[in-house]
């Protein structure tokens, strides 16, 4: 599948600059989507923004971001006032700290994406970097504006390349609440036998164990209906009438999940 860019710019460390690009690491491009339709006529269904007294539709235009400070009253805020308090560069990630491998605990890492040179001009000034970090045992820490947010990111030395993570802000990870009583004893017997049970259970990592079965049955499922409302054509002769391909596919698959259970 070919790289899909969304973000070019320029990784920098003190004077050494890299033309780069972002691709995300992962993807949602092979999950099944629907659309909202009307049942009636089969046509699409539109999402728009109506005011919520007069519940007439609202030009973009007209509309603007308020945050509440009081019932039916807000603070509002046009984008080029939001668009000043941003970083100067958006097309900069200007490394300034590194912290230790390891030192940042899983919970404040959120996406994951491939970070690589643009240009052979680049490639000596990226690899440099990335090989330093490599060499000091460190990842750094830079700020970038992504995703429509000025975001902490964490840049990772990976193969020849980097990964960089965005960043969960401080006020969106909780503190950890801890499972156990602090004066529980762990019964010796049970906790061996849960561990045989558990290394019975080990095998080697690969994809195919976190596959997702339900997109798997939509497909069979889109794939079945398909060939019902084909089938019904050609026995008719006669176009389907409008609407007649609406299917209602969470009720088909409800069904076909109850069967299984059955079997």
């Amino acid at each position: 599948m070919a790289r899909q860019v969304f973000w070019k710019g320029y990784l920098k460390l003190s004077l050494v600059t890299a033309s780069v690009s972002l691709t995300p690491a992962t993807t949602e491009g092979n999950k099944y989507t629907f659309h909202i339709l009307n049942r009636k006529t089969g046509n699409r269904v539109e999402s728009r923004y109506v005011d919520s007294i007069t519940h007439r539709p609202v030009a973009a235009k007209n509309q603007v971001k308020g945050f509440p400070r009081a019932e039916d009253d807000y603070v509002l805020l046009e984008d080029d006032e939001i668009d000043a308090v941003a970083l100067e560069s958006t097309r900069t990630i200007d490394i300034k700290t590194f912290v230790p491998k390891g030192s940042i605990d899983w919970i404040w890492y959120d996406r994951p994406h491939f970070l690589r040179p643009e240009d052979k001009i680049g490639t000596e000034a990226f690899s440099v970097i990335r090989e330093a970090m490599k060499v000091n045992d460190v990842f750094g820490i830079a700020r970038l504006v992504i995703y429509r947010r000025e975001r902490a990111v964490l840049l990772e030395p990976s193969g020849k390349g980097i990964i960089l993570w965005t960043l969960h802000y401080g006020e969106e990870v909780r503190e950890s609440i801890d499972a156990l009583e602090p004066k529980m004893k762990i019964d010796r017997p049970l906790l061996e036998a849960m561990e045989k049970r558990i290394g019975k259970q080990v095998t080697g990592w690969k994809p195919a164990l976190v596959q997702d079965p339900i997109q798997k049955k939509i497909k069979s499922l889109l794939k079945t209906k398909g060939d019902e409302v084909s089938s019904s054509k050609k026995k008719t002769g006669t176009k389907a009438r409008t609407g007649g391909n609406v299917i209602n596919i969470m009720d088909a698959l409800k069904k076909s999940l109850a069967s299984e259970k059955r079997s």
